[in-house]
């Protein structure tokens, strides 16, 4: 399946900790619904029950084991192999809108940019597990790591990831913006740190232009 061949909407939500997501997310399904869209609500890692396993294994901190980075690259796509196969496709081909807490832009964001791994390599697994698929839009929520990282601390206890310095973070929000200039028809830049009525009004329009909503 590619971007072409289902009749659902693919959406997904990418950025660095921090930078809204979370609150993004609730704003777009609240849209949606109020649209009378259908809708599947979902995450990366995560979305359907091996894959969120998996994630509990991604995220929680391992005092007596540091997890190499070959192994999260491969975990992230293990979980996106079963969350494409029993919850993206299958809405997809039912019409249904699917919004996505990241997909594979994280891969080359996080560990391409952040962890230095081979992009010709994640760009291999992207294409055996995705088989062309690609959303149907991006948004990207922008903000600079110090801001991001000040608003995830004071969620409490950081989970793996978000226990990664400051640099990483820097690489990670570089990794995403080239990204969105290799696909600017794709992605969707919003400056998350304006206020947050300015930020809904511009996730209003990247709705509205891609449901033919308005």
């Amino acid at each position: 399946m590619d971007s072409k061949n289902h009749t659902g909407k693919f959406l997904t939500i990418e950025g660095i900790e921090g930078v809204g997501k979370s609150t993004a997310i609730k704003f777009i399904q609240n849209y949606l619904v109020h649209a009378k869209q259908e809708i599947v609500m979902t995450r990366e890692p995560g979305g359907t029950g091996i894959a969120e396993q998996i994630r509990k294994v991604l995220l929680t901190p391992n005092a007596e084991e540091t997890m190499a980075s070959e192994t999260e690259l491969l975990l992230m796509f293990a979980s996106r192999a079963q969350h494409m196969a029993h919850l993206i496709k299958p809405a997809l081909a039912a019409g249904k809108w699917v919004v996505s807490d990241r997909f594979v832009d994280a891969s080359y964001a996080y560990q391409g940019a952040g962890r230095g791994l081979d992009l010709k390599k994640i760009a291999t697994l992207d294409q055996w597990i995705e088989g062309g698929l690609v959303p149907d839009a991006t948004i990207l929520l922008d903000a600079s790591p110090e801001l991001g990282l000040a608003r995830a601390k004071s969620r409490g206890q950081r989970d793996r990831i978000e226990q990664e310095k400051i640099e990483f973070f820097e690489r990670v929000r570089e990794g995403y913006l080239t990204r969105a200039k290799q696909d600017p028809n794709r992605f969707h830049v919003i400056d998350a740190a304006q206020p947050l009525v300015a930020v809904n009004e511009e996730i209003k329009k990247v709705l509205d232009k891609l449901g033919n909503i308005a």
